[in-house]
């Protein structure tokens, strides 16, 4: 599966507000689908870096040997759901987000794409 073929598949996802596929070390998105009004994509994409980063600092300091999964954040109307494949990040409305299967959704793309 390419780059397009994997957000729109995200876009599928019940709820979805936008997905970007991003180069964590720079945090430039290396494609985006949706964001609109709602979200503008390339500045969370940016932002969600530093979130993971600062993370990844923390797991060092505590000197853990594991990685990430995936980083939930939850506002009041949407959900961002980050997950570390070769990092992907996307909103969700959270009144039809139906969030484990986006979760599971969001692997089964990773599993399938290739960059």
């Amino acid at each position: 599966m390419n780059i397009e073929t994997a957000l729109k598949e995200a876009m599928n996802i019940e709820g979805a507000l936008g997905v970007a596929l991003v180069d964590w070390d720079s945090g430039m998105p290396l494609g985006t689908l949706g964001g609109g009004k709602y979200l503008d994509l390339e500045l969370a994409a940016a932002g969600n870096t530093e979130v993971v980063r600062a993370k990844m600092r923390t797991m060092a300091s505590l000197n853990l040997n594991d990685t990430i999964e995936d980083i939930l954040i939850t506002l009041g109307k949407q959900y961002h759901l980050i997950r570390l494949m070769t990092d992907a990040n996307g909103a969700l409305d959270r009144s039809k987000a139906n969030l484990a299967l986006a979760r599971h959704h969001l692997k089964r793309i990773e599993n399938d794409l290739s960059i």
